[in-house]
């Protein structure tokens, strides 16, 4: 059975090149939403912390409908971090559409996904998006999205994908450059044309793979995922297997059936081959599992989720300020949540660690683990993590460590110190062009020499720097890295920092905090440009005497203190300290509180 009625496609890209917008264009013109119905911009991304970052970080599906054709959309991330949701959802769909910015051209999250979606034989449609840029480079991108084919050996039916040229945002697409677009037609007729319908057996038993998972506060967890062969019809018994464990079978219900219809779910009584499923029933299913008729319990082979390349440990918060503002603080509460974040992100790995408190999450980079941290906090969690260690692999007897390879684009002033820094972290230049006044620069580094780098890269660069990455492979361990440049100001006791206290001690260096800050002895109240720690004292008072002459007090200026986001807390981090997270507050602080057992430690090593 063909579906000569149903298209499911993914939209992959890099970050910033405009998935989510065209995604919105493609909803509204394919009838989704009244024309009078006012629509926030990138409606995709629902999730608050997409839409503060400006990032897709979770793949979500939806559909339109043209010229009677039901279009599923898989609107994926294009974060070289959550290429994990991406590697999974393209067991759903039978083509992608390739976005690539007319500027921009190819970049490294580009090339990941594309590969991915070779391997898998997939059909191609090249949509070469924001041509109205009036610093477009339509043709030159055209011949690197066609070098960049040929590099990862597509076939020859996939090097002649057709081309469309777009402007998400002006909602308007057409075959030609030359030619302005008026609409999107051209591009739903690609679609149409191009990307092969579904097909399957509907006579033949059920058989489903779970590519994705939802909850929902009233009926549960939610497996997601497109039917190979058979019905699926609500209220039925099923068999749920999986691939890697065949033997195991376990009985389960499908109580309801849901299919994507815009940004809604909406219940059905059956469902073919070929249509992307919510369902809803089984407890504990899991991405990758395989939901079979009972009678012909046949697991479908899952794709190989890359490997984890950074860890951090979590653990419960011990400082003398902890419970105070968090509703989730015990260890219990702490593994539950941890172990359940693994029911949904396949490229995250949990595990105990020695201690009974503590545990080991590892992902695929800083953004993948801050965002985990961020929405646990905002959840009510509160506990500690460690700084970011890189996991290394024995191959062949010899220690390897993680490898990215890293594209900078930067204006041509900042281009010998980006290269001075690079060298510093024993980074391989491998190419460099100018286009315009700017720089484009490819090297090849290890990923402990990134760590911690972002925010001294945007500040050599005065923000206009780009940078981005993507794993690269494994190579033997190299040299040392620098280390921070700076110290810390450890606040010497427990109280309240004062104004006094606070303007002795910014003389010493940048401070973190404002006047009122509680502080506790060994939190780290701000750096210093000496690569030393020193103890300050900001919650020192002045003395009343009746010497005292009137506004001395007022007279005390502060300068305005750096206040760290949660990326920058946790490349800031040294091996000897931990970041406090609480819902309210996030503080840096030393494993070792006590002054002088701390003192003690830092002589040993010397000695050592």
């Amino acid at each position: 059975m063909i579906r000569s009625d149903l298209r499911n496609i993914a939209i992959i890209a890099h970050v910033d090149h405009g998935k989510t917008t065209l995604v919105d264009a493609m909803l509204k013109q394919g009838g989704v939403f009244r024309e009078n119905q006012v629509v926030e911009n990138c409606v995709m991304d629902s999730n608050p912390l997409e839409r503060e970052r400006g990032i897709t970080i979770l793949a979500k599906n939806t559909s339109c409908m043209y010229n009677g054709v039901k279009i599923n959309i898989v609107d994926t991330p294009g974060h070289a971090d959550f290429s994990g949701e991406v590697e999974r959802v393209l067991k759903m769909i039978n083509g992608v559409v390739l976005l690539v910015d007319a500027y921009e051209g190819p970049m490294p999250q580009t090339r990941f996904v594309l590969q991915k979606a070779l391997e898998m034989n997939h059909k191609v449609i090249i949509c070469i998006n924001k041509v109205d840029k009036p610093d477009a480079r339509l043709h030159e991108v055209v011949d690197e999205v066609y070098e960049l084919l040929i590099d990862l050996n597509a076939s020859d039916e996939q090097l002649d994908s057709p081309i469309v040229y777009c402007s998400g945002r002006a909602g308007v697409a057409s075959y030609s450059p030359n030619v302005p677009g008026v609409n999107l037609k051209p591009l739903f007729e690609t679609i149409l044309e191009h990307i092969d319908p579904p097909e399957g057996d509907e006579t033949a038993p059920l058989q489903v793979l779970v590519s994705s998972i939802d909850y929902n506060d009233y009926v549960g967890r939610m497996a997601i995922g497109r039917i190979e062969r058979g019905v699926m019809h609500p209220n039925t018994e099923v068999a749920v297997c999986n691939y890697h464990d065949p033997g195991v079978v376990t009985k389960a219900k499908i109580t309801n059936i849901y299919q994507f219809a815009g940004l809604n779910k909406i219940p059905v009584e059956s469902a073919k081959v070929g249509d992307i499923v919510s369902f809803s029933g089984i407890e504990n299913i899991t991405i990758g599992e395989t939901v079979c008729a009972p009678e012909d319990a046949e697991p479908l082979p899952f794709v190989k989720i890359s490997e984890p390349t950074l860890q951090m440990m979590f653990s419960v918060n011990d400082s003398p300020f902890a419970g105070r503002e968090g509703k989730f603080v015990t260890s219990r509460h702490l593994r539950a949540r941890l172990y359940r974040e693994l029911l949904r992100d396949v490229s995250l790995r949990v595990e105990d660690a020695d201690k009974a408190d503590s545990f080991i999450v590892s992902g695929r980079g800083e953004i993948h683990l801050s965002i985990l941290i961020e929405n646990m906090r905002r959840e009510g969690y509160e506990f500690q993590v460690s700084t970011p260690k890189v996991i290394t692999k024995v191959i062949d007897g010899v220690v390897n460590e993680p490898l990215e390879r890293l594209y900078i684009d930067v204006p041509q002033e900042h281009v010998g110190t980006i290269i001075q820094d690079m060298g510093r972290r024993q980074g391989e230049m491998k190419n460099m062009t100018t286009v315009n006044s700017r720089v484009k620069l490819e090297f090849v580094i290890p990923e402990r020499g990134l760590l911690g780098y972002r925010s001294d890269f945007l500040t050599e660069t005065r923000g206009e720097g780009i940078m981005n990455g993507v794993f690269e492979g494994y190579t033997p361990l190299k040299g040392t890295m620098p280390r921070r440049p700076y110290g810390a100001l450890v606040a010497f006791e427990t109280g309240e920092a004062c104004t006094y206290g606070l303007f002795n001690a910014q003389g010493r260096g940048t401070l973190f905090i404002t006047p009122g800050t509680e502080v506790y002895a060994g939190m780290v109240v701000g750096f210093s440009p000496k690569q030393e720690d020193i103890s300050v004292n900001v919650c020192k008072k002045k003395h009343v005497t009746n010497m005292r002459a009137a506004g001395s007090d007022e007279a005390l200026r502060l300068e305005t203190p750096r206040i760290l986001s949660l990326e920058e807390c946790i490349e800031f981090l040294e091996p000897d300290e931990m970041l406090e997270v609480t819902p309210k507050s996030l503080r840096i602080r030393k494993k070792i509180l006590n002054h002088e057992l701390r003192m003690r430690e830092v002589m040993k090593e010397r000695r050592g």
